[in-house]
């Protein structure tokens, strides 16, 4: 008898489970509302009490705030431009984009991947005020206030071996305050040398994804986790302390911020961190860069089945302002499929760090930089790192130029004697700066989208692709 009641068990789920999948596939995708109308516009004062609170949450910053301002100027001027910046930046996307796909191309059966439609629509962002912040330092900061209810048509094919599959994205909706720093101010046009974009809180962000013209966020579960995960990256990419910096001026007027120092990152050990694995235990490495850099992130190697690993491993980073900038520590758990979890992480300021004095950090491991997150009150573990930081000092026998005429110049027994005596000095950190400025008569069958390699000492760099 109880044989057969798990036969009937195994064929009930065998059977329920894709018949329910089939059947809710028909009502929540396949099929469209016919009964959805076109919104109402009232003026407020028809509205009553009850509806009024309802719609607070809707009311522009710059009328609940005296320190947000009100900008109907520039939503004018983001109306007029909106079809030129469409095009620009949807140019721009297709542009970045495309690298990124050859690669893909030729692997996992893949055939294509490519914009059939890139359009963010006809409606622009809107601006419902802006924060002006004042400082001693020589920047701006501003914090507008960005919704965008837009709606763009983009949609994404991926070609199989004989299968076609269109992704469409649409119905964006996107609220943000980024905090946006132009940095330093110049006396040269327009008089600031970058620009650092942040956010202080994560961005609310909601969307529609047609597969197949099946809406697939009308599945409950799958919409909570794709909107979880959008969250989570956008987070991880730009929530502060974690900065975007975009470069205006180019080195040539000034603006481009040059090395200062040297900092000596020494990663020695973790202890007690969180057991992530089925086993009990997890896969730390530790992921460490500096705010502002775009470079990108050093990171240990990975300590198997260790929940108090140690690494005594050792990293150079380059610092372009000592006075900002913070050293993030972020420790993950490796998986050998899907995304690496995330144990925990700490920031340092350079501040605290005095010149040529190496000092050693314990650092209680958190979730995030939010002290209201009640998550950041479960122990994480803790991380030791050993920190120096030295200047840098002004060469005044720098060259430029091709390095056959340098070398020509010199002969051996002048690099011997320079080296012996550069030896008997204390060493004095330094930086190699190479600036890759294109190449000419590249000619190749098979590929199109060239990139240089540059070594030096073990350490390799890559350009990006050019298409």
């Amino acid at each position: 008898m109880g044989f057969i009641n798990s036969l009937l068990e195994i064929l009930g789920l065998g059977i329920g489970v894709p018949l329910g999948l089939i059947v809710g596939y028909f009502l929540f995708v396949h099929f469209e509302p016919k009964d959805v109308k076109d919104p109402l516009s009232r003026p407020l004062h028809e509205f009553d009490t009850r509806s009024l609170l309802d719609l607070l949450p809707e009311v522009p910053l710059w009328a609940k705030h005296p320190d947000f301002h009100r900008v109907d100027w520039l939503n004018r001027f983001l109306r007029y431009m909106w079809p030129y910046l469409d095009q620009a930046i949807c140019n721009l996307i297709r542009s970045t984009a495309q690298p990124m796909f050859e690669e893909y191309v030729g692997t996992y059966q893949i055939k294509a991947l490519e914009f059939e439609k890139l359009s963010l629509g006809t409606l622009p962002p809107a601006i419902h005020g802006v924060k002006v912040h004042e400082t001693n330092e020589n920047e701006l900061v501003l914090e507008p206030a960005i919704r965008w209810a837009g709606n763009p048509n983009i949609i994404l094919v991926l070609k199989l071996l004989f299968l076609r599959i269109p992704v469409q994205l649409l119905d964006v909706q996107i609220s943000a305050v980024p905090r946006i720093i132009l940095k330093p101010l110049l006396p040269t046009f327009p008089c600031f040398a970058s620009i650092t974009v942040s956010l202080l809180d994560k961005p609310q962000v909601d969307f529609g994804l047609k597969l197949f013209n099946g809406d697939m966020m009308a599945i409950p579960l799958l919409y909570q986790s794709v909107q979880e995960t959008i969250r989570k990256q956008i987070a991880n990419l730009y929530l502060w302390p974690q900065t975007l910096e975009i470069p205006i001026l180019d080195g040539s007027a000034g603006a481009t911020k040059k090395p200062v120092g040297i900092l000596h990152v020494k990663v020695i050990r973790a202890r007690k961190l969180l057991k992530m694995d089925l086993l009990g235990t997890s896969d730390p490495y530790v992921q460490l860069s500096l705010s502002g850099e775009k470079l990108p992130s050093k990171r240990t190697t990975v300590k198997m089945n260790n929940l108090n690993p140690e690494w005594n491993e050792s990293f150079n980073l380059t610092v372009k302002d000592f006075r900002s900038q913070v050293l993030e520590l972020h420790v993950y758990d490796w998986e050998k499929f899907g995304t690496h979890d995330k144990l925990g992480m700490q920031v340092v300021p350079l501040t605290l760090i005095s010149p040529h004095e190496p000092k050693e950090f314990t650092l209680n491991l958190v979730k995030n930089q939010n002290l209201n997150d009640p998550h950041n009150k479960k122990p994480r573990g803790q991380l030791m790192v050993e920190l120096s930081y030295h200047p840098l000092r002004e060469d005044s026998h720098g060259f430029s130029g091709p390095l056959e005429r340098h070398e020509s110049q010199i002969s051996e027994s002048e690099v011997l004697e320079k080296t012996n005596e550069e030896a008997s000095h204390n060493c004095q950190p330094g930086l190699l700066l190479v600036t890759v400025k294109g190449a000419e008569d590249v000619e190749d069958k098979h590929h199109t989208n060239p990139y240089a390699l540059v070594m030096f000492r073990g350490e390799e760099k890559k350009t990006k692709f050019m298409s």
